[in-house]
């Protein structure tokens, strides 16, 4: 007589530990990234288009409901961006300065800032190009 195989059951697996919760969040604000990237193709093709169509894709991009969409795409992104960060000390080799190992407070710190003063100089960038 022979036993059935084991079968471990899948379903909801990553609901039952809050570190697993935290890295399906993190993971899922890929959606968001793929939103974010149909809306920019979505601009390229009302340009490609001519300019009433894109004055008119800029108008619907003015609308509240484009800003609402936009709000929770910005929130998405820096949740990504902030667990991104949090979670780099762990998977890079080590770095050692002057015989120290790096804290990882230090190397979270170093990425948040580089990234935020990357998205400064794009912004200010931007900024000059449009005056």
């Amino acid at each position: 007589m022979t036993r059935p195989p084991y079968v471990r059951p899948m379903a909801g697996w990553w609901r039952r530990d809050p570190f697993f919760m935290r890295y399906m969040a993190r993971e899922a604000t890929a959606l968001f990234v793929v939103a974010y990237a149909l809306i920019l193709l979505a601009t390229l093709a009302s340009l490609a288009r001519g300019r009433a169509a894109f004055e008119a894709w800029l108008e619907f991009l003015r609308s509240p409901a484009s800003l609402a969409i936009h709000a929770v795409l910005l929130a998405a992104f820096l949740w990504h961006t902030v667990t991104w960060f949090l979670i780099m000390p762990k998977t890079m080799p080590p770095v050692v300065i002057a015989g120290k190992r790096m804290a990882a407070r230090a190397i979270t710190g170093a990425g948040l800032a580089a990234a935020a003063a990357a998205s400064i100089a794009l912004f200010l960038a931007l900024r000059w190009l449009a005056a």
